[in-house]
């Protein structure tokens, strides 16, 4: 098994659903949000889950109210989750993450599979993928918070290289006004940049994951394909996939209620 940099964590800031945080003594499920996310992206599926379990919907380094860092990379990132874990005293946890999450996710329960009791991932394989974002990099860095009085004027200059408009909207959920009464974004723009060549590659461990793992699929997304399935089944045997019908890669905003009852239902499952 190989050892995370813990030394290197960072204390995640976490949104714990309610009424979950008032009953102690129930699993716990550790909710972990995409590139570009925060942990309230994935607010449809805690409340569902809050009605059974503790729900911590993580921001991940770089990502909404979490530490900034000049590093990133997937044995960095599950090592603040399992700092985050150790700090609540959580001895194990069912894991859901979606896109670069669901790649954290298997980073944890594969180098820390004692701590993963389910893993659940969302439309994402443990490979590598072309680049794909450079669009969206170059909308966050056109956008001059200088001349910004409302997110409108922020839409605007992302609009010049951002097309789609959800896909913007998603974006401006993380722009905030500061202190100095100037907008800014939560997401450290240059450090996901910097490190995007870590964000897209394959998780590179030999030893494969236990425990039982659903991999939810949008239909209408190419990020798990037919030619993933060895590479998944050699880190995680006891892999299933659940396709969600008319869903592309934003399948737990698209199509709720499906997910939520895929997921409450693979975990719940003896």
């Amino acid at each position: 098994m190989s050892e995370l940099p813990l030394e290197q964590a960072l204390q995640l800031h976490a949104h714990l659903e309610q009424p979950s945080t008032a009953m102690p003594g129930r699993e716990s499920v550790i909710l972990l949000h995409g590139l570009f996310g925060m942990g309230i992206n994935l607010g449809a599926v805690a409340k569902a889950l809050a009605e059974h379990y503790n729900v911590h919907s993580l921001d991940l380094r770089n990502h909404g109210l979490s530490p900034h860092s000049p590093l990133m990379s997937y044995p960095l990132m599950a090592s603040d989750v399992l700092a985050y874990m150790d700090a609540q005293g959580i001895a194990q946890a069912h894991v859901l993450g979606h896109s670069m999450g669901g790649k954290v996710a298997m980073q944890l329960a594969l180098s820390q599979p004692e701590r993963v009791s389910k893993l659940i991932v969302a439309d994402i394989s443990p490979v590598a993928y072309e680049a794909s974002h450079d669009a969206v990099f170059a909308g966050l860095k056109a956008v001059d918070f200088s001349a910004v009085n409302n997110r409108r004027d922020a839409d605007a200059m992302l609009a010049a290289h951002v097309q789609e408009p959800a896909v913007r909207q998603f974006l401006l959920r993380s722009m905030y006004r500061g202190d100095d009464k100037r907008f800014a974004w939560r997401m450290n723009v240059a450090a996901l940049e910097a490190n995007y060549a870590e964000i897209k590659a394959g998780l590179d461990q030999q030893t494969a994951y236990p425990g039982e793992v659903l991999f939810i699929k949008g239909e209408q997304s190419d990020y798990i394909l037919p030619q993933h399935r060895e590479r998944i089944l050699q880190l995680f045997p006891k892999a299933s996939v659940k396709v969600i019908q008319n869903t592309g890669h934003w399948l737990h905003a698209e199509k709720p209620e499906a997910f939520n009852l895929l997921c409450l239902n693979f975990l719940q499952k003896n």
